[in-house]
């Protein structure tokens, strides 16, 4: 397989969603860790160091570059691979088969993912892109309290901090159900055929698409609701 047919053939976009898919994996595996720092309830001093130490070296800054590459490139084979499914489902089965033939979020995978990329512009803009202007997107200027930000981001009882956290769970809802096919399907993308090992890879894709967006949509409602101070 040619470079060009890696992002051009069918075969070709899979595998790049599947590698791309993967190393996100990896990211969302440190990023829930490191939020979970929140459950410490000291006041934020542990998160806060970790979102220090995430902004403060130059390694974590360069795997951000990488991740914001991976992600992009993510997101625009998703779409192609979205468009070729629709383009050779133009003329529809006499018989729908539903949830026999597969899993309707697996039918669904680019609408999970256009309310997960609302969800992500959303959490940018929130805390992302305030922390980096304060640090420098070069040199490190300054840093704001991250701990302090999501307290002001989610408690309250207006109608936007009400909004923002709806927004936050239903995008955390819809990362879950994108990732419950998403580590299947990357996985049989690679070759993946043993009945053995689909079933182990089944297993761990279903619990990890609970776990790490139960604890990503828990966040928000945990400082909504005083649960840590």
């Amino acid at each position: 397989m040619t470079f060009k047919q890696m992002f051009t053939s069918s075969v070709g976009k899979k595998l790049v969603m599947g590698f791309t898919g993967l190393f996100l994996v990896l990211f969302l595996i440190v990023h829930v860790g490191l939020n979970a720092c929140i459950w410490a309830n000291d006041n934020g001093e542990m998160f806060n160091k970790g979102a220090h130490f995430m902004g403060a070296n130059w390694v974590p800054r360069l795997l951000e570059v990488g991740l914001f590459a991976g992600l992009i490139l993510h997101i625009i084979q998703g779409l192609m691979v979205e468009l070729s499914n629709r383009s050779k489902r133009a003329i529809k089965y006499d018989v729908t088969f539903g949830n026999k033939g597969s899993k309707w979020y697996s039918r669904s995978m680019g609408l999970l993912g256009v309310l997960i990329l609302i969800f992500l512009v959303l959490h940018l803009a929130h805390f992302w892109i305030p922390n980096r202007s304060a640090q420098g997107f070069i040199g490190l200027e300054g840093e704001i309290d991250l701990y302090t930000k999501m307290k002001d981001t989610f408690i309250g009882d207006s109608w936007q901090v009400i909004v923002t956290i709806l927004v936050y769970v239903l995008g955390c809802a819809a990362l879950g159900y994108h990732l419950a096919h998403g580590v299947q399907s990357a996985c049989r993308t690679f070759g993946l055929s043993n009945p053995k090992w689909i079933a182990v890879v089944s297993t761990l894709g279903y619990a990890f698409a609970i776990i790490v967006p139960l604890m990503f949509a828990l966040m928000p409602l945990s400082f909504h609701f005083g649960w840590i101070n």
